[in-house]
């Protein structure tokens, strides 16, 4: 049987989770797993659902089936099919944790996703991308040449297909122009807990301040720096007689870990933008099963 899921936006309203239950269950389809949440305060409603396909119906035919039970509720919704690996594009710079860790994590199957391309403005990766069998592009950025550096990295994004852009530390502020035309589709993790720390050398701006508690931040960016929707966080205590360079080694392992919980979630479709904020639902049981446990 095929797997799918389905994600719905609306505005709140009596007999939305029914239309949909009775839609696919019309459609011999058994729910496996659902999450929804109705925002009081915009008046939207947010649903995910997993679901079997026990009559093999193909996803094209589900969507465009689906067109008449949603149109009194002026729903926005998508079907996936969960077995189709999302193709994704990462850039990164001097910082290599976050980019082995994704490595690490997509090559055991821990995290399911396509990376088509790894993107630098320096070449210290190259040998261990290439090693991995992945294509490696670094494109300089100076302040001369950045609408050109930017046109080229577009063109590797396109080209590869790729569905989404994860800055695993890249160190390169994107224009405007970029950020519009990839909305919701670039994931950065910020080495702070937002939105305190922002911009450069926020470990220093925390060791400055003497803070017990530092943290990541992974997030949607959108043309205000370190100002995107907020995906996921984390913390990890620290103590007055730590330094700051114990903070930025600290701060690694939290880095890594955040960074790859909120590609997990993006990548099956549990996020949602609404607003300045996002709607994260848990995760479907099993989706953290990998192909190389233990």
């Amino acid at each position: 049987m095929k797997t799918y899921a389905m994600t719905v936006k609306c505005p709140s309203a009596r007999g939305v989770v029914a239309a949909i239950a009775n839609y696919l269950a019309d459609q011999d389809c058994n729910i496996s797993d659902s999450s929804q949440f109705d925002d009081k305060e915009t008046g939207g409603f947010f649903m995910r659902v997993s679901f079997e396909s026990e009559a093999d119906v193909d996803l094209a035919t589900l969507s465009d089936g689906f067109a008449d039970a949603a149109r009194p509720f002026d729903m926005a919704y998508e079907f996936h099919d969960e077995a189709v690996k999302m193709k994704v594009v990462i850039m990164v710079s001097r910082f290599g944790h976050c980019l082995n860790d994704l490595l690490y994590r997509w090559r055991i199957g821990a995290l399911p996703i396509d990376i088509v391309a790894v993107v630098s403005n320096h070449m210290e990766y190259q040998k261990v991308v290439v090693n991995n069998d992945i294509p490696f592009h670094c494109i300089k950025v100076t302040a001369e040449n950045k609408a050109d550096a930017e046109a080229r990295i577009m063109a590797v994004v396109e080209d590869a297909g790729a569905e989404l852009i994860v800055l695993a530390r890249y160190m390169q502020i994107l224009s405007d122009e970029m950020c519009q035309k990839m909305s919701g589709r670039i994931i950065n993790i910020h080495h702070s807990f937002l939105p305190s720390f922002k911009g450069a050398n926020p470990y220093k701006q925390a060791f400055q301040r003497g803070v017990k508690l530092i943290g990541a931040t992974s997030h949607y960016v959108t043309a205000d720096l370190d100002e995107g929707p907020i995906i996921e966080q984390d913390i990890v205590r620290v103590t007055h007689a730590q330094s700051a360079e114990d903070y930025v080694s600290l701060g690694r392992d939290v880095e890594s870990q955040v960074l790859a919980r909120a590609i997990h979630a993006h990548i099956h479709r549990r996020v949602f933008v609404n607003g300045n904020k996002t709607v994260v639902f848990p995760a479907s049981p099993g989706s953290y099963a990998s192909e190389r446990m233990g």
